[in-house]
């Protein structure tokens, strides 16, 4: 079977069910996994799929995002990973930004540090950060529905007020080549300036962010740290040649 048929039967399997194993592809195509596995790194390199452990999915639309509430309970074991270890970093005495994200909200429970000054545009993440006692302010703006983000001009604003010994970012895609995107510009401006504003910056994502571009951009690899978890050994080891790579 030509090299150009197998791959538009990967693309059709994949557009019917949006994520395939290894062995389907084989009873398919009635090729060698190892032949597959290279197929599948090539088309990823092309951006029309991703590699996730044991197979292919789809990449998400550029403009997909769910909701809190969808977002809450999916990955909750890798986002609490994640979040714990991320919380680890900070040190008594900090002013951190803490950004709205349900992994980012995961945080809070880890949050001991004494003196610890919290800036935030989460507003989930307020009720959780004043029930520890926290120092919390909340910057201002439009409350986008979806993410329960503070976004727009007022919130762009407000963020310059302050400036962060470290900033914990959340995120929709990571790219070796894009970087970190997210579906809402106007969301996407707000992280790249906490970013800009913070002497650290980490990005909080599980394993299922990799390899995905969404459609605003807010910062290149080299310009923030990740903390994630890692569903198949070695998978992330290309984007460790460009940032520090935390896997827990």
């Amino acid at each position: 079977m030509l090299i150009s048929e197998r791959h538009r039967l990967i693309i059709d399997l994949l557009n019917e069910k949006e994520h395939v194993k290894i062995q389907e592809l084989v009873e398919l195509t009635n090729t060698s996994e190892s032949t597959l596995r290279r197929d599948l790194d090539q088309l990823e390199k092309e951006n029309v799929l991703k590699r996730v452990h044991g197979g292919a999915a789809l990449l998400q639309r550029k403009r997909t995002e769910q909701s809190v509430i969808e977002k809450a309970t999916q990955n909750l074991v890798e986002k609490k990973k994640v979040a714990k270890y991320a919380a680890e970093f900070i040190r008594d005495d900090e002013c951190i930004y803490l950004d709205a994200g349900t992994t980012t909200y995961q945080m809070i429970h880890y949050l001991n540090q004494k003196n610890l000054v919290v800036v935030t545009n989460g507003v989930d993440h307020l009720e959780a950060l004043l029930e520890k006692d926290i120092t919390t302010y909340l910057i201002g703006g439009y409350v986008k529905k979806v993410t329960k983000a503070l976004i727009g001009r007022s919130a762009y604003d407000s963020i310059q007020q302050y400036r962060f010994d470290k900033c914990f970012i959340g995120t929709n895609a990571i790219h070796q080549e894009l970087g970190f995107t997210t579906p809402d510009p106007e969301e996407a401006h707000i992280k790249e300036k906490a970013i800009s504003l913070s002497r650290e910056s980490y990005i909080l994502a599980d394993h299922t962010k990799f390899g995905e571009v969404s459609f605003a951009k807010f910062a290149d690899l080299d310009q923030a740290r990740i903390i994630t978890t890692e569903d198949e050994p070695g998978r992330f080891q290309k984007y460790a040649e460009k940032t520090k790579l935390y896997i827990v």
